[in-house]
């Protein structure tokens, strides 16, 4: 299994010498070494994946080095290889190697390539430290690792203020959960003695029941550190109350945003859990917690996806959706579908953002879908893979026939929900349904305003700019578009501009990519969650409930089918709205303003926080600023000391005058004091 080390090790390597190279070694020498050494990393982990898939290999740990040793606490750096970690393997470097391929054309006239794929290159090595850790410390520092790589790509455009500032907002938002995180290895160590996953999913069940200290209450232990956890989960895969940062990452290149919100960073809080599902399981309370948590976060970024009109951010909050589903499904015991949906949502929605940034490509960096339109002609390929990616999130499929994707990952969540008998996954499976429906409505919403209709590309100021021939950038990327062709003077709302197809090597992971979305879940869904087989492809790398697995096969026909009819509703109401009588759309808001803005302002989330914490935080700012340092410490500091000095050097300035008897007479003085002071001893 040394393999492994050349899986984790080799996009360190790369983004070291692409990092350091940077223009020494140029744009071309930067971009073979990290694309070459993904693609090697992905062809070594998915034999990996095949021996457990077809039940031939068996979990390993492979020691790295000493990491930490200080007391009793002992570290090793070892990574872990089991069924568990060999998904996130062939997740992680699937996509990761397809998105430096696809930037290649995506970035191509960018000026500072080296370091854009140094930075993928050392996310990659950041996630993929983290999914093969052993230890919950070795876990926390690919954690980090993560987020520092994703601040810097986020804000990889840093002469853009909003770019500047979703990186922040990322930074810090994660660094809220991450504290969570970090409380609870901190307890972890302090009930268990030991940092070390398998020990302490070992050692749990003997300390179910106990009680410990926290804040001043007795708590139920295993309670508290599952919810202290929990917390680091929400924040990097962005639940509800720590979300606000994943709409803002679309501020970061098309690339980036692929990255992190399909196989990467935001499915970390995912696997964590289900790592350490044998845990969850020892308390009822926390996991109540996760389900509903999961099926908030679901609720509200559908609903809120509905209203945008950006296309990156339509999909970005979808992916906030989905991972609400995943977590729901760890909620109610099913982790095999958690982690089932977990994969092929990885493929899916690279595919839908690869496609987006092809759409962006060809619409000279517009990516408001009200001035797209018509263009399923003009980037055929581009239009098919996003077909593929709608017909996945969706959920398309006969059942017993063939389906797509998510016909088989969410659809086994929601029938899981509903499987458990519990009143949280009552609620969780009810709100899953109704997401599911606005996820139909906002994903062909998307479609049809995008590649259906007229064209509305006169209304677009990129397309103004294009069409009266200006190649200058500064939008969502740095693409030369100088080889479309302009003419004037048209009236069917083209302005004369003609989009194209993208270049090869971002055509060819799109063409990958729909593989996995047509496929993934049609050729896994046995071994993820099949009843009987299940529970051998995870041997024991999650808590794999074989009764829910029975019990959710065998609900209702009307739950089963629960999902493709709200899957047709929404594709129903969609094309109503934006094919078949476009004044729809604008007759809902009129009549139900409040709502659409409700919406529109997603829950008025970050109107709260501003309010609560942003504004508070500059009041105190501030506050310290101008009464503490300025008006303290400056004034009776530094400040204080020159204002004496000063004085006192124009004091001495009127002694100082230069006359022979002004000395004497000082020297009088003197000497009266000195007689003085002799004669009263």
């Amino acid at each position: 299994m040394e393999t492994i080390k050349l899986i984790v090790f080799l996009p360190l390597l790369a983004s070291l010498v692409a990092g350091l190279g940077n223009r020494m070694i140029g744009n071309v020498a930067a971009k073979a070494v990290t694309t070459a050494a993904l693609f090697i990393s992905c062809a070594l982990s998915w034999p990996i994946f095949l021996a457990f898939l077809g039940g031939h290999a068996e979990a390993q740990v492979v020691p790295v080095l000493d990491f930490i040793r200080s007391g009793n606490l002992d570290v090793q750096w070892s990574l872990r290889v089991d069924t568990l970690t060999a998904v996130m393997l062939v997740v992680v470097t699937s996509v990761s190697s397809l998105v430096h391929l696809y930037s290649w054309g995506y970035m191509s006239e960018d000026p500072s390539q080296p370091r854009f794929f140094a930075y993928l290159s050392l996310f990659t090595f950041a996630m993929l430290m983290l999914v093969t850790a052993d230890s919950l410390v070795q876990m926390f520092f690919g954690w980090e690792g993560v987020g520092l790589a994703s601040y810097l790509l986020i804000g990889f455009w840093y002469h853009k203020p909003s770019a500047n500032a979703a990186a922040i907002k990322a930074f810090v938002v994660n660094r809220v959960g991450d504290f969570g995180f970090s409380l609870g290895i901190f307890g972890v160590f302090l009930v268990f003695g030991t940092v070390s996953i398998p020990e302490i999913l070992h050692a749990a069940p003997g300390y179910a029941g106990s009680t410990i200290g926290f804040l001043g209450y007795r708590i139920d232990t295993i309670t508290l550190l599952c919810i202290l956890l929990f917390i680091g989960a929400m924040g990097k895969s962005a639940q509800l109350g720590l979300h606000t940062w994943l709409p803002d990452a679309m501020e970061g290149p098309t690339p980036v945003s692929a990255l992190i919100h399909a196989a990467t960073m935001v499915t970390a809080g995912v696997f964590m859990v289900c790592r350490l599902s044998p845990l969850f399981e020892l308390s009822e309370t926390a996991t109540h917690l996760v389900t509903y948590v999961g099926a908030a976060t679901a609720l509200f970024a559908a609903t809120v996806g509905t209203t945008q009109t950006d296309i990156k951010r339509v999909i970005a909050y979808s992916t906030c959706s989905q991972l609400g589903y995943m977590f729901f499904a760890a909620g109610v015991g099913a982790y095999g579908a958690a982690m089932f949906h977990l994969f092929t949502h990885a493929f899916f929605k690279a595919l839908l953002f690869l496609g987006a940034g092809s759409v962006i490509h060809a619409m000279h960096h517009e990516q408001d879908m009200r001035y797209y339109g018509g263009l399923r002609k003009h980037i055929p390929l581009t239009y098919w893979a996003m077909m593929a990616g709608t017909l996945a999130i969706t959920g398309v499929g006969v059942a017993g026939v063939f389906g797509f994707a998510g016909f088989y990952s969410k659809d086994a969540i929601i029938e899981a929900a509903y499987a458990s008998g519990t009143q949280a996954g009552g609620v969780a499976f009810a709100v899953a349904v109704f997401a599911a429906l606005l996820t139909s409505f906002y994903s062909w919403r998307l479609v049809f305003l995008t590649f259906f209709g007229k064209p509305r590309w006169s209304g677009s100021e990129h397309i103004q700019h294009a069409a009266h021939g200006h190649g200058g950038h500064g939008h969502d990327h740095a693409h030369g578009h100088d080889d479309h062709h302009h003419s004037h003077g048209h009236d069917d709302g083209t302005l004369g501009y003609h989009p194209h197809e993208s270049p090869a090597p971002m055509l060819v992971p799109l063409i990958v990519l729909t593989i996995g979305a047509v496929f993934a879940g049609f050729i896994f869904h046995d071994a993820f969650i099949g009843a009987e087989t299940g529970g051998e492809f995870w041997k024991g790398s999650l808590a794999f409930n074989e009764h829910l697995m029975h019990a959710m096969h065998g609900v209702p026909e009307l739950v089963k089918l629960s999902a493709t009819i709200v899957m047709l509703l929404g594709l129903a109401i969609a094309w109503w709205a934006y094919i078949k009588d476009t004044t729809v759309p604008a007759r809902f808001v009129a009549n139900f303003g409040g709502l659409y803005q409700f919406l529109l302002n997603k829950w008025y989330w970050d109107e709260l926080y501003d309010f609560l914490f942003v504004k508070p935080a500059f009041w105190l700012g501030r506050l310290f600023w101008k009464k503490g340092d300025e008006g303290t410490i400056d004034r009776f500091g530094p400040h204080g000391a020159a204002a004496l000095v000063q004085q006192g050097s124009r004091l001495a300035v009127r002694f100082q005058t230069g006359y022979l008897y002004s000395y004497a007479f000082v020297m009088l003085l003197g000497l009266v004091g000195l007689a003085t002071w002799a004669m009263t001893r």
